[in-house]
């Protein structure tokens, strides 16, 4: 997450409530009424560099696809429900490589067509029961546990109160720290590098060993560094990924070391524009996409002027970096699926793998607002409408 601005808003976070951690099952099970699959008809777009075309996608009673490919090359089983037409949209869900969903939920986010999403920033005894919330709706999930700080440092003095944060005291409590979030379920570490407002932030010393002890224990590190010093700081220790696109300009030669060292960035950049804070997160992108630097969508979604489901702000702000439509699309499937924590399943329909798939109403490409209302989904053999 991110604060609003860097004066005279220190601590201080705008972010909806805390909600309890409940999920239902969405939607309704394929097989209901004993069907014994489903038709998703229209424009396919299978994921990846595939060229979309007039098809459909089999999916059978237990969520698996059987079969996808051209109208006139298809056989459809009689009786199978149709939904779509012609004129709608059909792809992969999207993939969100930056939520808090303790401060939002799991449902809304889903039902928008998010299929696989990371929380990053989660009190240790709330990770398994998120995880199991979401092994319940058939998302998947990848958490990072609490955010590790240092004594007084961001996020413990705003939104990171009540055990999203955990202060690190020194480089051994930095390698207790990584021992405890793997033990609570994380599949990933992150740390805050950030001063704000004259807050204390990790030393190089304890960075270098939170990443080499996560490292050893085959957990990636991601960092929340918006500053030069701080992106600095997470190189030199040889972090996996930045949580955010940095707010303050970076020089050139820093762009290149984080595109030589494959180091990928969640945009997050339409929080910032709803801050105030948008057009320097915005050069910086750029800069990175023309670099080589993998730039994924990522909404930080909990905090100011982020929404639940797929967000067309973000997507069209990851085209503004120089990706176009279609590549922030991709930066929203297959390209985010190779985030830490997820595998690369993700992000394409293919036959025989688990349906996570979306129908829209029309070609978000052409028109990104489809993504806000859904006309299906379909993730783990359940079918839901909006």
């Amino acid at each position: 997450m991110t604060t609003r601005s860097w004066q005279g808003t220190a601590g201080r976070l705008l972010h909806r409530g805390r909600r309890a951690y409940r999920s239902r099952f969405l939607g309704t099970p394929i097989s209901a009424g004993g069907t014994r699959g489903l038709v998703l008809r229209g424009r396919v777009w299978p994921g990846g560099a595939a060229t979309p075309y007039d098809g459909a996608v089999l999916i059978d009673s237990a969520g698996r696809v059987d079969g996808i490919g051209p109208i006139g090359e298809l056989t459809i089983p009689d009786r199978w429900p149709v939904i779509g037409s012609a004129s709608h949209w059909i792809g992969p869900g999207i993939v969100d490589t930056h939520v808090h969903l303790g401060f939002t939920g799991l449902a809304a986010h889903v039902c928008g067509g998010v299929v696989a999403m990371r929380d990053l920033g989660t009190p240790p005894a709330k990770v398994k029961r998120w995880q199991g919330a979401a092994r319940r709706t058939g998302v998947r999930l990848a958490s990072s546990g609490a955010v590790l700080t240092a004594p007084g440092g961001y996020p413990g003095q705003s939104w990171g109160r009540d055990g999203y944060a955990y202060e690190v005291t020194s480089a051994a409590h930095g390698a207790e720290a990584v021992e405890t979030m793997l033990l609570a379920g994380a599949a990933l570490i992150k740390i805050a590098l950030e001063p704000g407002d004259g807050w204390p932030t990790l030393t190089p010393a304890i960075v270098d060993a939170i990443v080499e002890t996560a490292h050893g224990h085959g957990l990636p590190v991601i960092a929340h560094a918006l500053g030069v010093d701080m992106v600095r700081r997470a190189l030199s220790a040889h972090v996996d990924e930045l949580a955010h696109t940095p707010t303050e300009e970076l020089p050139a030669s820093m762009i290149e070391q984080i595109a030589e060292a494959g180091i990928r960035v969640s945009s997050t950049l339409q929080t910032f524009f709803s801050a105030g804070i948008g057009r320097p997160a915005l050069r910086n992108a750029a800069a990175m996409v023309e670099a080589g630097v993998p730039l994924v969508y990522g909404t930080d979604l909990g905090n100011s002027g982020t929404v639940a489901g797929v967000d067309p702000r973000e997507l069209d702000r990851l085209a503004q970096a120089g990706l176009g439509r279609w590549g922030a699309l991709r930066a929203a499937t297959d390209l985010a699926a190779c985030s830490a924590g997820f595998d690369r399943s993700l992000g394409f329909i293919r036959e025989g793998q688990i349906a996570r798939c979306v129908v829209l109403c029309d070609d978000p490409v052409r028109e990104p607002g489809a993504w806000r209302a859904p006309t299906a989904v379909v993730l783990h053999g359940r079918l839901i409408r909006s």
